[in-house]
């Protein structure tokens, strides 16, 4: 069944983007296919992870506050849970689904570790800075913050994963 939805996406995502390219007057290439796919893979992948991510943060969250532990920093706490989880389900479908292991002969553990390392930049280095912004700075709320901070992380975390992690 997934296999059948995701034949449907793929073939919807690769109409329009010959539709654009027969617009502007120019041939798409096998390789361009190929690249062009990926991305809308890395982008089911990433948009699962966010709602996973965005459930742990939450339920970390409101048990932290339920439990009256860590005030005034339970958010940062539950980013830091949220995230090593999340990295886990995001490289585990990155690999399988996206940036296929085995293809290319490089090492699996080797980007486990990058994939961890980038998303630390992001998820950690970049997201915490936007959440006190968000937060402390502009008065947004902890809960709305995270999905905020989206906008500048996932085009980051793409990015690093496609040319370094999973290179």
């Amino acid at each position: 069944m997934t296999r059948k939805i995701y034949h449907i996406i793929e073939s919807i995502a690769l109409f329009f983007w010959h539709l654009l390219f027969k617009i502007i007057g120019k041939e798409v290439s096998e390789e361009g296919d190929r690249n062009f796919i990926q991305f809308v893979r890395f982008g089911l992948v990433g948009l699962s992870n966010t709602v996973v991510s965005y459930a742990i943060y939450t339920v970390t969250l409101l048990i932290f506050r339920a439990a009256g532990l860590f005030p005034g920093i339970d958010y940062y706490i539950a980013t830091v849970v949220s995230f090593i989880l999340s990295v886990a389900w995001s490289f585990y479908w990155n690999n399988r689904f996206v940036f296929k292991q085995g293809e290319d002969g490089r090492s699996m553990f080797g980007s486990l570790l990058k994939c961890y390392a980038s998303y630390s930049i992001t998820g950690l280095g970049v997201n915490n800075l936007l959440l006190f912004l968000w937060v402390n700075v502009l008065g947004i709320s902890a809960f709305l913050g995270p999905l905020l901070s989206l906008i500048i992380t996932v085009p980051l975390n793409y990015i690093l994963n496609k040319f370094w992690a999973f290179k």
